[in-house]
């Protein structure tokens, strides 16, 4: 039987994984801080553990395992990565985490290694026109991320193909791209905007309004789990070994991820768009928008692996709504 570690496994993305790991007949090691919060993890072995500590790292990584899955970070929201208050931790905490699963995944020799980055890694300077923004691959460099978090992304995964070139590691790295869906953060303030919407939409009075961050004109994509957790699959399947983009290519405005909340909810709802004086009054800081667009380019996963998403987002965003209404009713 392959084993497989998903480091993250009490996260949203690293539950998922676990999940489908578990039926596609893998062994499977979970770790993280903190349990599973919305379901029972279906891994066969759980391990609470500090992955800064490169002790827990070496122990959860056994001389056999096939696969190890770093999906664990510092991260969240705008709200936790935009407004400074948190660069120290997101840098400090997710490099100690990978400087310590390279090592580890090379000494044990594991045969392959997923490093979750993220589109925040590429510059903002070609994202300034929200209705034409460059995140193709190639575009990386010259560096320029936005926060801190695109920052250390960036650096992760030079990280990781510097032991590859090095020390032969087999990696394969998907900067992902707003990845969204049932069992993740919904509340709290290290929530997405998609559950961020819901949650909004459902606990809002008919006749009232729905509060969003900025001019709500800034543009993003969205890519439901399922999807998400198909491309990594693969991406882990195939030969390619360079960073790619792994989300959709449904652009659209904030204002519209809120109408197609407000709509779901089937209440009178209004879109208030808190910007300016009046956020920095209310909230303390300036609004946390950060760029002011972003969509994924699939062209070279197209190219290369053969596949790409294509779930639409008011699908994605009907069973997110329905699974964050049963959570608000508890």
């Amino acid at each position: 039987m392959k084993k497989a570690v998903v480091m993250g496994a009490g996260g949203f993305i690293g539950s998922h994984m676990v999940k489908r790991l578990k039926n596609e007949g893998f062994w499977v090691r979970g770790v993280d801080l903190k349990h599973t919060e919305f379901s029972e993890t279906e891994a066969d072995d759980f391990v609470i553990g500090d992955l800064r500590d490169p002790i827990v790292v070496s122990n959860v990584i056994n001389q056999d395992m096939d696969l190890v899955y770093q999906f664990a970070a510092d991260m969240g929201g705008a709200g936790y990565i935009f407004t400074g208050d948190n660069d120290a931790n997101v840098m400090h905490n997710s490099g100690l985490i990978n400087l310590n699963v390279v090592h580890e995944s090379v000494k044990k020799q594991v045969k392959k290694v997923f490093y979750s980055s993220s589109a925040c890694m590429y510059p903002a300077y070609n994202q300034e026109d929200p209705d034409n923004p460059m995140c193709s691959e190639d575009s990386a460099y010259p560096a320029a991320p936005d926060s801190e978090y695109g920052w250390e992304k960036l650096f992760s995964e030079r990280l990781y193909m510097a032991f590859a070139r090095n020390y032969g590691l087999n990696v394969r790295i998907g900067r992902f791209h707003n990845i969204f869906g049932p069992d993740g953060t919904w509340d709290g303030g290290k929530e997405k905007a998609p559950a961020a919407m819901c949650r909004k939409a459902i606990l809002a009075g008919n006749d009232s309004s729905l509060e969003v961050w900025g001019d709500g004109l800034q543009t993003r994509s969205f890519l439901y789990i399922d999807e998400c957790i198909e491309a990594v699959q693969r991406l882990m399947d195939s030969d390619f070994t360079d960073p790619i983009n792994i989300g959709s290519e449904e652009m659209v405005q904030i204002n519209e991820l809120a109408q197609i909340a407000i709509d779901l909810s089937g209440k009178n709802i209004s879109i208030e768009n808190l910007q300016g004086d009046d956020f920095e009054k209310k909230y303390g800081f300036p609004v946390p928008e950060g760029v002011r667009g972003r969509n994924s380019d699939n062209k070279l996963f197209r190219e290369k692996i053969g596949w790409e998403p294509n779930y639409p987002l008011v699908e994605g965003m009907k069973h997110t709504f329905e699974w964050i209404k049963s959570q608000a009713e508890k």
